[in-house]
């Protein structure tokens, strides 16, 4: 599937300096990771440079979204990553700065670790993930895709192993995205829409 039409708007959109920064939205398994590596193999051959952050490499450590004492579904969406420590030190800074630091998780060892990311003469930024259009990040965000994929769907992308574990997507994930997409509505806040 090709998306040069994706591709060109965006550019298209670039009004200053500062990289344009895109986010790709989309619930568990919707396809978001295929979808950029689509859009990356496109920018390659338009010689456009651009970097990915992918949420999901930032999460914090176990014991800060595990047994919390709170609900399973608002450990996932409230405690997954540390919101504020993101807005303050990436989303308000990639713009302007053309070095960051970020902490970048390790699932073997549970621990993050600090890693520095250049973004000297990169012209696009995309940042895929979920719950991106939150209310503390959606305003960093030039345009958002979203990708809308149905639940069964998604669902059969699984694992065999992880499908077993079927109580806890529905008191941690699917809860978290029932209010993700009640609560901030992103299909109605992204700037296109595109079914997987």
């Amino acid at each position: 599937m090709k998306h040069n039409w994706i591709i060109n708007y965006l550019l298209q959109s670039r009004k200053s300096d500062h990289p344009l920064i895109i986010g790709i939205d989309g619930l568990s398994r919707s396809g978001k990771t295929t979808f950029v590596h689509q859009i990356e193999n496109e920018l390659i051959q338009k010689n456009v440079r651009y970097h990915t952050f992918h949420i999901d490499d930032h999460i914090v450590e176990r014991c800060k979204r595990y047994n919390t004492g709170k609900d399973a579904w608002i450990e996932y969406y409230f405690f997954q990553w540390d919101i504020e420590w993101l807005t303050n030190h990436f989303f308000l800074l990639m713009k302007e700065r053309t070095m960051l630091r970020l902490p970048y998780y390790d699932n073997l060892k549970d621990v993050q670790k600090l890693q520095s990311v250049d973004l000297a003469e990169v012209e696009l930024i995309i940042v895929e993930g979920v719950f991106l259009q939150r209310e503390e990040w959606r305003e960093f965000f030039d345009r958002v895709l979203f990708l809308d994929c149905p639940r069964k769907k998604r669902f059969a992308r699984e694992d065999e192993r992880v499908k077993t574990e079927l109580e806890k997507f529905q008191t941690r994930y699917w809860k978290a995205e029932e209010f993700y997409m009640t609560k901030v509505n992103p299909i109605e806040k992204a700037d296109f829409t595109i079914r997987t």
